[in-house]
């Protein structure tokens, strides 16, 4: 199966092109979908945001207070990298085992939507790497 990853910054049209890709019936891996999942109520990454933050990083239903945390960490490159530490191994394990469903399902290619490709070193696992830049 052919990974190819998919990458671009704020408003580079990496939105068009991945809806796009998927009217051709190619299946996408969307990395921030994953980032919203992976830390809802009751997840690991949520208790570790919490071990890491407080309380005061969450809303009454417990869900993530994203402005809050957002000004948290980009404003601290230290508390981001502490957030990274928190949720990437939660994304990385449901991207791979959602790239390992498509191909246990016969999927000749797949395309990983992540918006820090490169920066997280995730481009060595692709077998191209596509930038969308606008």
């Amino acid at each position: 199966m052919k990974l190819i990853g998919l990458t671009g910054g704020i408003a580079s049209g990496k939105s068009t092109a991945t809806q796009l890709i998927r009217e051709y019936g190619v299946p996408v891996i969307d990395a921030d979908t994953i980032a919203r999942e992976v830390v809802a109520p009751g997840k690991p990454a949520n208790k570790k945001i919490r071990e890491a933050f407080g309380e005061s990083v969450f809303l009454a239903d417990e869900t993530l207070d994203r402005p809050k945390l957002g000004e948290i960490i980009f404003n601290d490159p230290a508390k981001r990298k502490i957030l990274n530490q928190c949720t990437h191994p939660y994304v990385r394990k449901e991207m791979l085992r959602q790239a390992f469903v498509y191909w246990l399902k016969g999927t000749d290619r797949v395309v990983f939507d992540v918006p820090l490709l490169l920066e997280s070193h995730l481009d060595k696992y692709m077998g191209t790497t596509v930038l969308v830049y606008w």
